[in-house]
């Protein structure tokens, strides 16, 4: 039997079909550019993947050509949906009702509707694969795993806002941090290779791709994180600009006259790396452009560095005491200069980095150098995975 595992996006559709027994990736694939002409699904693994144009109106156009391919005669891996055992979805937003993954059920796909208004492009297309896969594959059970469920567990004090405390009662108006799911794999990660039970530890989880949060995971548990109320706020990222005075948007929808929405656009699509380097958002070719002397790029690169290291800071307070940094995603996976970047200056601290470590690609590994007081390490993370055990642990 195999566990599918779904992932949808505002306009594209992730999924991997995983075998039960051993937690492999048997087949895996990508719908992109859902509801627009040019969308096209990929599908296959690694050597085998093939590109097909076709239309996908919705996601759940999305569903039913996810569950054709895995069918397809030549190319698919299974002979009836009958084999998929049970669904597990990635839900953006699941507000304060879930602190935990759950098996979807009429009240929970009311609660995760009454969550539209807080995550407006992820959880329709949510709702829309988890109703597909209700009518294509009727038999399989299906868990929704939330994003937001493991910061739950952060105090009053760190995700109420110093705002009139009826907007919390009225507008549910608080900090509910996201990457949830990432930033719990990589923390249980994190204490099995440090032979230690996480129960001990105290864990700074650094999620940095184009979309970045930072988390402080005390005994496992999330004490703080840096996305807020929405993913807009914390670490400098590829489109958004994550923390900045309040004051500035207020100004500039006066001093531009900008509408609401063309605030939003700004803040969330043309600012971060790409708005302070003006070359892109993806810091690859930011980095190609700083060594090649751009100075914007050069600007973009230690700002961003600079956003990470503050939050750090933050939470090594917040937890009076750090004793592990781990890096995650895309950049915190793959780019050496921004992890030395940020610990630059930072051994007075006993926070040393292993400059050939740090170099290295590829794998869970250690970067901090052997006399450090605080272990860094580079742990690729595996939401997939994390859904696929949150299904068996429902379901069996």
């Amino acid at each position: 039997m195999f566990i599918l595992v779904i992932n949808a996006g505002s306009s594209s559709l992730k999924y991997q079909l995983v075998d039960r027994d051993t937690q492999e990736v048997v087949d895996k694939g990508l719908c992109e550019k859902i509801g627009l002409e040019d969308s096209f699904l990929k599908h296959g693994l690694d050597d085998n993947e093939v590109v097909v144009t076709l239309p996908l109106k919705d996601h759940y156009d999305a569903i039913q050509a996810v569950l054709d391919g895995l069918l397809d005669p030549e190319r698919g891996v299974i002979a009836s949906l009958e084999e998929i055992g049970a669904v597990g979805h990635r839900v953006v937003h699941g507000g304060e009702y879930f602190n935990e993954s759950v098996i979807i059920n009429d009240e929970v796909i009311a609660r995760i509707r009454e969550c539209i208004p807080l995550a407006p492009l992820h959880n329709p297309p949510s709702l829309t694969g988890i109703e597909a896969c209700t009518k294509l594959i009727p038999a399989s059970p299906q868990v929704a795993v939330f994003d937001t469920a493991f910061h739950q567990t952060l105090p009053p004090k760190a995700y109420m806002y110093p705002l009139p405390y009826d907007l919390y009662e009225e507008q549910h108006i608080r900090k509910y941090g996201f990457h949830g799911t990432s930033h719990r794999y990589v923390a249980q990660r994190t204490a099995a290779i440090l032979e230690r039970p996480l129960a001990e530890l105290k864990i700074i989880t650094c999620h940095l791709g184009n979309g970045c949060s930072i988390s402080a995971v005390d005994k496992g548990h999330s004490v703080d994180t840096s996305m807020g109320f929405t993913p807009l706020d914390g670490v400098m990222m590829g489109t958004r600009c994550g923390t900045i005075d309040p004051a500035i948007v207020i100004y500039l929808i006066k001093a531009l006259g900008l509408t609401p929405d063309e605030a939003e656009d700004l803040m969330n699509r043309q600012s971060g790396l790409l708005g302070i380097s003006g070359v892109s958002n993806d810091l690859r070719d930011i980095r190609a452009a700083a060594e090649s002397g751009h100075e914007r790029a050069l600007l973009a690169y230690e700002m961003y560095a600079n956003s990470v290291k503050r939050f750090i800071g933050q939470y090594v307070f917040a937890m009076a005491g750090v004793d592990a940094i781990v890096f995650t995603a895309g950049v915190g996976e793959n780019d050496d200069r921004t992890r030395r970047q940020v610990f630059e200056g930072l051994e007075p601290l006993g926070i040393l980095l292993d400059e050939e470590k740090n170099r290295k690609r590829g794998g869970e590994r250690f970067i901090s150098a052997e006399d450090s007081r605080v272990k860094i390490l580079v742990v690729p993370t595996n939401e997939e995975l994390m859904i696929v055990q949150d299904v068996l642990e429902l379901i069996g």
